[in-house]
């Protein structure tokens, strides 16, 4: 099992089964909240929709195609990180992430994704990383500017999220450039 410390407080693991109810229940408590970004949250309304994500997740890590962690802050779940895709070919990981409401300011998700990034090219000796997030999406997009990514352009209409289109600003970071 996938087991990545951050710092004292920090840890990422890897999703499994036994988070399902935890994870829906972290969901649940943040829906609104998250629902403002976030294109799932409405076609999560039970465990077994979490489930359903947990075995995907899985499979994914299994297959070297993704792998989600579940963030614990001080041993308590506060959310989901990790790299939505690896595009091996061209040495590319893509970061994905949300953090429940209550958890916000904390710093958390920036010592997650800087983690992340470390790992993606330390470890994997990926040449890349990237974070998408929408134009509107001022507290996603301050992480990847915090770590020193460079805004590389803007992905018109990316996303559908519920009722409209929402343009994402791509967030870069090459190797050479990483700390």
């Amino acid at each position: 099992m996938f087991v990545h410390k951050v710092d004292e407080e920090l840890y990422l693991k890897l999703v499994e089964l036994q988070d399902a109810e935890a994870l829906y229940q972290l969901t649940n408590q943040s829906r609104e909240y998250l629902r403002e970004w976030l294109p799932w949250l409405d076609t999560t309304r039970r465990v077994e929709d979490t489930t359903r994500f947990i075995e995907e997740s899985l499979k994914g890590y299994a297959e070297h195609k993704s792998l989600n962690t579940v963030i614990l802050y001080k041993e308590q779940m506060v959310g989901v990180a990790g790299f939505n895709e690896f595009e091996w070919s061209n040495r590319v990981a893509y970061i994905g992430y949300w953090l429940a409401e209550e958890f916000q300011g904390k710093g958390i998700m920036t010592r997650v994704a800087g983690s992340l990034t470390d790992y993606a090219i330390q470890t994997l000796n990926f040449n890349r990383v990237d974070i998408r997030a929408a134009v509107e999406n001022r507290k996603s997009r301050a992480i990847p500017e915090r770590l020193g990514y460079t805004e590389e352009g803007r992905i018109r209409e990316a996303e559908w999220l519920y009722d409209h289109y929402v343009d994402h600003i791509v967030y870069g970071m090459l190797a050479k450039d990483w700390k």
